[in-house]
């Protein structure tokens, strides 16, 4: 377990546990939209998306996007966590949940925690975000947490402007 919270357990994932989990998350209409595509076709892609994305970045930066389980029913409902991409100098939360537990908080409390994390375990200082200008809900989540809009930038590796989001906690 990296960090719990009231309701959720934040942890890394696990291939020979969470690759159905990720084959679900990643082909919902919402990530596809707002996150964008990442060619988890079948189990097999989905097991590689785990070792080559976040398992990746825990073995390199220590952190990345983790599996956001609900404590009550011990069902994983997202992901969140901190990635260090190579084309932003500071690390950005980021988190995805399945559209049947959205509404319900899980966004903000975990990546609340994961920027807490970040800061207090990490020794993290400024962290940003980014999300597609039209992603409302997210930039509340962010607003929510203590982040401030910044403008937009144009990433190399995103198909076209982003909304850019600070906390220097």
């Amino acid at each position: 377990m990296i960090v719990e919270t009231e309701r959720l357990v934040l942890d890394e994932l696990a291939v020979d546990r969470d690759e159905l989990f990720i084959f679900e998350l990643l082909n919902e209409p919402g990530f596809l939209e707002n996150i964008g595509d990442r060619g988890v076709i079948d189990l097999a892609t989905a097991r590689g998306y785990i070792e080559k994305g976040p398992q990746a970045s825990y073995a390199a930066h220590g952190f990345g996007l983790w599996r956001v389980v609900d404590k009550a029913s011990g069902e994983p409902v997202g992901l969140c966590g901190l990635l260090q991409r190579d084309v932003l100098e500071d690390p950005d939360v980021g988190y995805a949940f399945l559209a049947r537990t959205e509404g319900r908080g899980y966004a903000t409390e975990a990546a609340r925690a994961a920027v807490d994390h970040g800061r207090k375990a990490l020794g993290l200082g400024r962290i940003v975000a980014i999300t597609t200008p039209e992603n409302a809900a997210s930039q509340r989540v962010l607003e929510k947490i203590g982040f401030a809009y910044s403008g937009r930038i144009q990433l190399p590796t995103h198909g076209g402007e982003s909304a850019y989001f600070i906390s220097d906690g």
